[in-house]
């Protein structure tokens, strides 16, 4: 077919060139491809291993994260303790039985895990869960 006059009848005919769109299209895909791997920010973490089912939530997460030096940060933003209680405080009266969620590193101590939820459970986070990584944890004492 390619390129077209006017038609014998007298009318004009149309025809839509889609080639650039698919090269636009292509190039975002590639961008979009990517960038989408350094979107993924967060607290570095070494996270304990459990055996447990994963739970399924439809709204954006309220994530606590403890690093191995014991820093708290609530959504990537570091916290002191003071500020942390004040804030989740906050979070709580405004949306009251939102979920938290606490990725804490597997090396802390247990006693710095047990603050953070108590620090939670006080400033009225009623739900609140420990993630973990998926797979079974390893047998033995941990280094």
């Amino acid at each position: 077919m390619g390129m077209s006059g006017p038609s014998r009848e007298g009318g004009m005919m149309s025809e839509i060139n889609v080639t650039p769109f698919v090269d636009v299209m292509l190039v975002l895909l590639i961008i979009f491809m990517v960038t989408a791997p350094m979107m993924t920010t967060g607290v570095d973490l070494d996270l304990p291993r459990a055996d447990a089912p994963a739970l399924a939530t439809d709204e954006e997460q309220l994530v606590l994260s403890i690093d191995a030096e014991g820093r708290t940060f609530l959504q990537d933003q570091p916290f002191t303790p003071e500020e942390l209680g004040a804030k989740l405080r906050a979070i709580a009266q405004a949306n009251p039985g939102k979920p938290m969620f606490v990725k804490a590193d597997g090396k802390l101590p247990y006693e710095t895990v047990l603050q953070a939820l108590a620090t939670a459970r006080s400033a009225g986070m009623t739900k609140v869960g420990l993630v973990t990584q998926p797979g079974a944890a390893p047998a033995g004492p941990r280094p």
